[in-house]
């Protein structure tokens, strides 16, 4: 495929496609404390073996239900907890999440005062460190740093590009490049979380690959 296809595959992509999966949850991700809790509670729901449209769901039910920010989580009980996943569909599991939540707000309270800009400011630029760090967090695991940091990119931009493996699977799937600096050159580069979250809906539903294809054929 040559760049210009590439490029208007891209465009097809970001146009059907390119809502972050943070903006489906009614998150404004700004370089604050309150959204950014937000995206990891909403990675960490992501992360599990379960729809992501019931994750996003389950996360806008957690932040109508008031749990916005740490404390808030910290402070809520594990019965509201558990109740609000429920509300958003995410049962299968709920009582371990709503333990997860929990334990994973206070240990942010404790560590980084609630922000988690300490936490990015302690790794200093450097991925690994940070992934580490989130790491630690209870309910996030490899899968769920890589949500947070595919979205977080965004705001965060000395992770630009975090292209994981899930995206770089929906670009196999569309013809696009394996390398991520090599995809993220087809897009302005405040628009690399976009394009991560569109390629992962590429690589979870063939429906959109086809969709795209079909915009491309249209142009």
């Amino acid at each position: 495929m040559s760049t210009a296809d590439q490029r208007r595959t891209v465009s097809a992509l970001l146009a059907g496609h390119g809502r972050t999966y943070a903006a489906e949850a009614g998150v404004r991700l700004r370089d604050t404390p309150q959204p950014l809790y937000q995206l990891l509670v909403l990675a960490g729901l992501l992360s599990a073996r379960i729809r992501a449209s019931i994750a996003v769901a389950a996360a806008r039910a957690l932040f109508d239900a008031g749990m916005r920010d740490p404390r808030r989580m910290a402070e809520a009980t594990w019965q509201q907890r558990v109740d609000a996943l429920g509300e958003g569909g995410y049962r299968r599991y709920d009582e371990r999440t709503a333990t997860q939540l929990g334990e994973g707000a206070q240990l942010l309270r404790d560590t980084y005062r609630g922000d988690l800009r300490r936490m990015r400011q302690e790794a200093d630029g450097d991925l690994a460190a940070l992934r580490d760090a989130l790491r630690k967090v209870p309910g996030i695991g490899p899968t769920g740093a890589d949500i947070f940091l595919r979205e977080a990119q965004a705001v965060w931009p000395e992770f630009v590009p975090h292209l994981d493996g899930k995206a770089l699977q929906g670009a196999e799937r569309l013809g696009l490049p394996s390398d991520p600096r090599a995809l993220a050159r087809l897009v302005d580069r405040d628009r690399t979380a976009e394009l991560a979250a569109a390629l992962v809906r590429a690589a979870l539903d063939k429906e959109v690959v086809e969709d795209v294809r079909r915009r491309v054929a249209a142009d």
